[in-house]
């Protein structure tokens, strides 16, 4: 996972095109359950806005600089998303 752009609030999730498109068909519902997970598990104020699809990844807006610990979440939350092969998502890193 990388966080880049000049806010800084795009973290980025390297994924495989399967995974990627099983991803994408929930996407409002993950970004619900994201937000959930964000508020009970961290006390994050930190908000999923949208995920949008890349070529070779997928991106989750947010509405201010995502913190270690919502990264965690983040990362947490998608390998454990039913229909993802955790194995074929990249290690998550920041730049």
């Amino acid at each position: 996972m990388t966080i880049k752009g000049p806010s800084k609030k795009q973290v980025i999730v390297p994924i495989s095109n399967d995974n990627k498109i099983s991803f994408m068909k929930n996407s409002s519902i993950h970004v619900t359950n994201l937000n959930r997970n964000l508020k009970k598990n961290i006390k994050s104020d930190i908000i999923i806005d949208f995920i949008h699809q890349e070529t070779s990844e997928v991106t989750i807006i947010t509405n201010k600089v995502a913190l270690a610990s919502d990264l965690q979440t983040i990362e947490n939350y998608v390998k454990n998303t039913n229909h993802i092969e955790s194995a074929e998502i990249e290690v998550f890193y920041l730049s």
